[in-house]
């Protein structure tokens, strides 16, 4: 352990601080600022970041980011060759986890002789594997991530990888993290960490016990987003609606809280289980100038069989029931729905259980997932195994349903004039943004538009129906 984090750690002692409150986490800018650590190490030099995984990984980069710049340490220009690199890591199923080992492979080749750090769920539940993969130095684990600058010493590459990590029962660190990196929308997280232990994942073990901020610090947080000029956050973590389990508040306390915040123009609620999106919740959306009409709710099946077998805590009613309540009070409402197929005992009989109920939700689109078999998990023990082609079989049949869904409801919006939300293009792709129920519009838009609210107006499909044409109304 490098000097820094002696003279770090010992300072958090002499203060008394926990890991679960802001105290902790300006006593670190203390420490740099009262011992001076040498940051002129870090002057010129580039680093590179990767992600893999979910939007809560996207918002945590994005904030790590900013820790390395305000160190010195620039984002490497496209094609120029860094001497850090971070991959911040997903491990939802095995695909994810080759995708890992592929992205290091490559941004080791890609930039030789930088110093290489690896977090995230992949890091924290195979550290060893990821240790031994030729040219990482640091493997670090979810605790750890927050602190990922006091890792990389005097950035000399390791005869042998350090790997850092903490056991998932005593994981305790809630490390805030609002940022949007080169977004146009801010990501605030919220609460990390699940206690949910369904049987096809490895979530609990990879992030932890649910835990969160303070309400207070979250506002913080989103005026903060907003004197930096974001219009537009999106609400990130593993289990949102089990925001409070550290602080004794609720989810909907937190909702109200961040609608009074001035500056901001638009939330979004990223994912949120079926059983904790209240009716409260529900109308208060509706309700609200601020929070958009746009959820999206993970059902994983459509089969109450599959659901037992899932240890999931709702049943198709109480899903059901959910939707008809949002279309009743916002018919508009843009509805996102998570899907996973071929998981181990779901037959013929219960995927086409699944279909027909999912077919009858008035839902806007699907995210299908198809089964990966996870170690450690509780699923393994149940006997009846889904073929990888019949996998892929039931996921097409899904993802069809989804287009013809999602196609339907943008067509409902044809002609109409609605505010967008634009974002910076990409190098070739057209200028796009975002109507507040999530509509897709494309439109031929100078970039310095970007986070701009314009009123457009709806045309036609695109080339790939993915999205809509829009011609901004002066």
């Amino acid at each position: 352990m490098n000097q820094y984090r002696n003279l770090r750690e010992r300072f958090i002692e002499l203060l008394n601080c926990t890991y679960n409150n802001n105290v902790y986490l300006c006593s670190l800018t203390s420490i740099e600022t009262l011992f001076m650590i040498d940051n002129t190490i870090f002057q010129d030099k580039t680093a590179v970041y990767y992600t893999l995984g979910c939007k809560l990984n996207f918002s945590e980069t994005s904030s790590i980011g900013r820790t390395l710049r305000e160190a010195g340490i620039r984002t490497a220009r496209r094609g120029e060759r860094a001497d850090i690199c971070v991959v911040n890591t997903c491990s939802v199923t095995e695909m994810a986890d080759k995708k890992c080992r592929q992205a290091i492979h490559r941004l080791v080749r890609q930039h030789p002789g930088a110093f290489v750090v690896v977090t995230g769920c992949y890091a924290q539940l195979k550290p060893g594997d990821v240790a031994h993969i030729e040219g990482v130095d640091v493997v670090l684990g979810a605790d750890q991530k927050g602190e990922l600058l006091s890792y990389l010493g005097n950035l000399q590459k390791h005869e042998q990888s350090e790997a850092v990590t903490t056991a998932t029962k005593d994981i305790r660190t809630f490390v805030p993290s609002c940022s949007r990196g080169e977004r146009t929308r801010f990501f605030l997280k919220v609460q990390d960490g699940c206690d949910y232990y369904c049987s096809y994942c490895t979530i609990p073990f990879a992030r932890g016990r649910s835990r969160n901020g303070t309400i207070a610090s979250m506002v913080e947080q989103a005026r903060q987003a907003a004197a930096e000029g974001g219009k537009e956050i999106v609400l990130t973590g593993v289990n949102i609606g089990d925001f409070g389990r550290t602080t004794g508040e609720s989810f909907f306390d937190l909702v109200r809280a961040l609608d009074e915040v001035e500056g901001i123009e638009r939330y979004r609620i990223s994912s949120i289980e079926p059983n904790l999106l209240t009716d409260d919740i529900i109308d208060f959306v509706a309700r609200s100038r601020r929070f958009m009409p746009h959820f999206h709710i993970p059902l994983q099946s459509g089969s109450d069989e599959v659901l037992k077998l899932m240890r999931r805590r709702y049943d198709t009613a109480l899903f059901a029931s959910k939707v008809k309540r949002i279309k009743e009070v916002m018919p508009d409402a843009f509805i996102g729905v998570d899907v996973i197929v071929g998981t181990r005992g779901e037959t013929e009989e219960f995927f086409e259980q699944a279909y027909r109920f999912i077919e009858s939700l008035d839902i806007t689109q699907l995210h299908v997932f198809s089964y990966s078999e996870r170690p450690g998990t509780q699923a393994l023990k149940i006997e009846h195994v889904v073929s990888p082609e019949e996998k892929h079989r039931r996921s097409q049949r899904l993802l069809a349903l989804s287009d013809e869904k999602t196609q339907a409801f943008y067509a409902r919006h044809r002609g109409e004039v609605m505010e967008v939300l634009l974002e910076k293009a990409k190098p070739g792709a057209p200028v796009h943004g975002f109507t507040k129920n999530y509509i897709r519009v494309e439109l031929e838009a100078d970039n310095r538009l970007d986070n701009h609210l314009m009123n457009v107006r709806l045309g036609e499909f695109n080339e790939e129906k993915t999205a809509l044409k829009g011609s901004i109304i002066n």
